[in-house]
Parts: C-alpha cells; sequence; structure tokens
C-alpha cells in the first residue's frame, strides 16, 4: 500500500435527504490539495463558510455527529468521513447545500461509491500517520465504555457491543485491514430499538426517517396493532418481526451488521483525528460520544508528537546506504576523528548518519573517569560530518572538496549520551545549496529521545583541481 497522500480524481454529486431534519441535501465531493484533510462547504451560506472535518469541531453527538466552526454548523457527518477515511483518502472538499448530510439508506455505501466513482489518486506528499507508541485510553465507567488503541503497523479495529434489553445485540466486529473498508463495512446499516423509535416518531426528530434505512430491533414485546401502526406512520405495507427479533423491512447484510455498523460509525468519528493511524483500536460499547471523545484524546497526542522531531527508522539488520568504507571515499576524516559508521538515508534535502558509541573511544579516558559522558562538542562534529555528506552529495566530485563551518548557533544538548548509545543524526537543507553554502538544521537521537539540536552552515571549498 502505497504511503502517498491521496484525493479524488473528479467531483461526484450525492443527493438524499437528512435523517435528522428532512431537508434535501445535495453533497459533492471535490478534489482538494495536499494537507487540507477533509473540509465541509456550505454552499447554501453566503460566503460558503467552511468547517473543518477535525474533532475539536464537534459540538453535538446525541443523533449523530455534528461539527461546527465559526457558528456554521453540519450535521451527521460521520457517514461521509467513513467513506472517506475508510478508503483512504486524506484530502476532500466536501460541498453540501443544507445543514445536513443525506442519510441515505444509512450506510455509507452510497458515499463510498461515490468517491470510487470519482477515482482516487496519489499526490506527491507522504502521508502523515499518527503512529501509537503506547496505550491510550477511554472509559466511561457509568455506561461501561472502553476504547483503547495500542502500537501496530497497521490499522486494525475491533468492537464489542452488547445491550440487556436484547440478547442478540452481544455482537462483535472486527476490521483487520482497512482495505477491506468497502466490502466488509460500507453497506452496514445503522440500527434502532423499536422504542427509541417511538420515541424520535413522537418527537419528530427523524423527519427524514425511513424503514428502508434503519434496521429496527425488536427490544420489547410488540402486537400486531403496534407494528400495523408504525408501518402506516412510514407509508408501508404490514410489518412483522422476524424470528431473530427484527422486523422484516430489510435483509442483513451480515448477521452483525449492527455491530459492524458501530464500526463504520466509529471509522467515521476517528476520521476527524486528521491523519491515517497506525493502531489496533479495540472498543467496548462505542458511541459517537465516546468516540469523538478519544478522538480528541488521539488528537492532543497527535498534535504533540508532530511538535518533536521525528525519529528516523533505523533498521540495523539492513543494508546502510554508505558503510564507513563507501564514507571514507566522500569525508575527508579519518581516526581519531571520523565520527559517522553509516549514512542509512540521503535525499538531495535530507541526511540521516549513525554513531555507535563505544567505551573505547580515546577521549572517555578522561572525560569522566567515574562517569563516561560522550562531550558535546563532538556530537556537534559528529553531526557535521553528517551534513557534509548531504553537502558534498551535491557534487560530482566530493573528493575534491572540503566543507568547512562558516556557523554553528542555537545548539542545545537535551540528554547526556554515554557508552553504548546509538546516536542517530538527521539534518535538513532550511534553503537549497547556493554558490557551496549549505544552511542546515540537525537533530540527534538515542532511542525515541532527542539529544542534541543545532542549526550550522558550512562552504563547499574546493581544494584540488
Amino acid at each position: 500500500m502505497s504511503d502517498k497522500q491521496k484525493t479524488i480524481k473528479n467531483t461526484e454529486v450525492v443527493t438524499g435527504i437528512g435523517l435528522h431534519s428532512g431537508l434535501k441535501a445535495n453533497l459533492t465531493f471535490k478534489p482538494a490539495p495536499e494537507n487540507t484533510g477533509f473540509v465541509f462547504i456550505r454552499t447554501d451560506i453566503e460566503g460558503n463558510p467552511q468547517v473543518n472535518a477535525v474533532a475539536e469541531n464537534v459540538v453535538d453527538t446525541s443523533r449523530g455527529t455534528t461539527i461546527e466552526q465559526n457558528g456554521v454548523r453540519i450535521y451527521t457527518v460521520e457517514h461521509v468521513i467513513s467513506a472517506l477515511f475508510g478508503l483512504g483518502i486524506d484530502n476532500a472538499y466536501i460541498e453540501v447545500d443544507a445543514q445536513e448530510t443525506p442519510i441515505l439508506d444509512g450506510s455509507s455505501k452510497f458515499f463510498t461509491e461515490a468517491l470510487l466513482k470519482a477515482g482516487i489518486e496519489e499526490q506527491n506528499a507522504e502521508k502523515r500517520y499518527f503512529t501509537v507508541k503506547e496505550k491510550i485510553e477511554y472509559t466511561d465507567k457509568e455506561r461501561g465504555v472502553e476504547i483503547a488503541i495500542y502500537p501496530d503497523d497497521k490499522l486494525d479495529i475491533s468492537v464489542m457491543v452488547d445491550y440487556d434489553t436484547c440478547m442478540q445485540m452481544n455482537q462483535f466486529a472486527q476490521l483487520g485491514n482497512i482495505e477491506n473498508y468497502r466490502d466488509e463495512i460500507s453497506k452496514c446499516r445503522t440500527f434502532v430499538f423499536l422504542n427509541e423509535l417511538e420515541y424520535l416518531l413522537n418527537n419528530n426528530l427523524i423527519k427524514g426517517g425511513d424503514l428502508n434505512n434503519a434496521i429496527v430491533i425488536i427490544d420489547k414485546e410488540v402486537k400486531q396493532d403496534e407494528l400495523d401502526r408504525l408501518a402506516d406512520l412510514f407509508k408501508k405495507p404490514r410489518v412483522k418481526v422476524k424470528e431473530h427479533g427484527i422486523l422484516n423491512n430489510l435483509e442483513l447484510h451480515f448477521r452483525n451488521e449492527p455491530a459492524r455498523h458501530k464500526l463504520l460509525d466509529l471509522i467515521g468519528d476517528i476520521g476527524l483525528l486528521g491523519a491515517p493511524i497506525k493502531g489496533k483500536i479495540i472498543a467496548n460499547r462505542p458511541g459517537h460520544l465516546a468516540n469523538t471523545e478519544f478522538t480528541k484524546i488521539l488528537r492532543k497526542q497527535l498534535k504533540k508528537d508532530r511538535l518533536k522531531p521525528q525519529v528516523p527508522v533505523y533498521d540495523p539488520n539492513a543494508t546502510p546506504l554508505m558503510d564507513i568504507n563507501q564514507i571514507q571515499k566522500i569525508l575527508p576524516h579519518r581516526s581519531p576523528f571520523l565520527m559517522i559508521d553509516k549514512i542509512i538515508d540521503l535525499t538531495p534535502t535530507t541526511v540521516v548518519g549513525l554513531k555507535n558509541v563505544t567505551m573505547n573511544e580515546s577521549f572517555f579516558v578522561g572525560h569522566f573517569p567515574d562517569e563516561p559522558v560522550f562531550p558535546g562538542v563532538l556530537q556537534v562534529e559528529a553531526m557535521a560530518q553528517t551534513g557534509g555528506i548531504l553537502a558534498l552529495s551535491s557534487v560530482p566530485d566530493p573528493e575534491n572538496y572540503l566543507t568547512l563551518f562558516m556557523k554553528i548557533e542555537s545548539v542545545k544538548f537535551k540528554r547526556k549520551v554515554s557508552p553504548g548509545d546509538t546516536i542517530i543524526f538527521k539534518l535538513e537543507l532550511l534553503s537549497p545549496i547556493r554558490r557551496g553554502i549549505c544552511d542546515m538544521k540537525g537533530d540527534a537521537f538515542v532511542g525515541d529521545n532527542v539529544v542534541m539540536e543545532g542549526h550550522m552552515m558550512a562552504q563547499l571549498v574546493k581544494v584540488k583541481e
């Protein structure tokens, strides 16, 4: 699976009635640039105001997920976001000419089909994953809700639902691979208990409701005359209860379709994170309130993570891009002043190198005999040598050049480095190399921790003709 961001190729329109408002809505999916995320646009309001689909904009979860920004609301967004997120789309504009998105058949099927018809295309930017590093959880003991996410190398979601009033609603659903969203989840429709349906009807809260867009679960004893009254309200023929406790208004796509719809809703609500996820989610009795509160917790962690420099991935089993012999063909440094052991990544704008710190280094004899510490000045030198690889790789004959410091500033040492540590240095160009001037920002890591950072400027100087 590609790690490039995705949008859609063409515009596609979906038309239907809002579940709670009963108003007709035209919803239009449109392509969006890289790093846009999901943005709703109210085309029925002067100025076409935008509402970003992010968790902090959630203002109501009583009968769906409602978002608001600058006083502009969009109701029932979860099925739309679920389709986008479930298909691996990162960026899209969603125009809607009413306050609520269409309910359609109560699933995300028609949104999913519209997006696939529009076509999905890769963009140039890399996906910016939220990679879970440790367990994060949300609990509501009063409602028996537990949602937790654990480290994993892909998105894996499990949902468990149970309702005391209805034994067949002890159900489990799992989506182990997001690529199976279309076939396994998107067509799973919302469900409602008969007791709840009567309340909603009596209070005029589902003006766009229909027996074709919800699985009706019988959670009490009910006589045929009550069912006849329900059928008359929806202008349907007579309905009856099937043997497994649902009305005969719909045929189930899956025996555990209600649990799968809960998973669909959860995907729609975690889509408000604003990033694809690598993690395993286990949810017990999820709902929109719990889902969005959980997503708000994830967003706080996401923002915190993005403020930190990203630790380069280092696989000690992989063949390095440059070993010590290849490094010596580029850098003029030699023992005891060659500070880099490997180069593991190199692009026109970034370089990643590493140094294995061992007790055999001569400076540990005096720095310090009883508490050996890798000198900060030598960390700066090692970082500079890594940056030298980046600078020298810009010329066809690096053996004929030296890199000389012009400036070192904003250097900070954040943690002690000791024998046995492996330091990973990552340097990025702050501007293109011009006239041999190389301006770089560097970070040094041991494990997940930043141990040193700094801003360096060097100049390429030709020493041989």
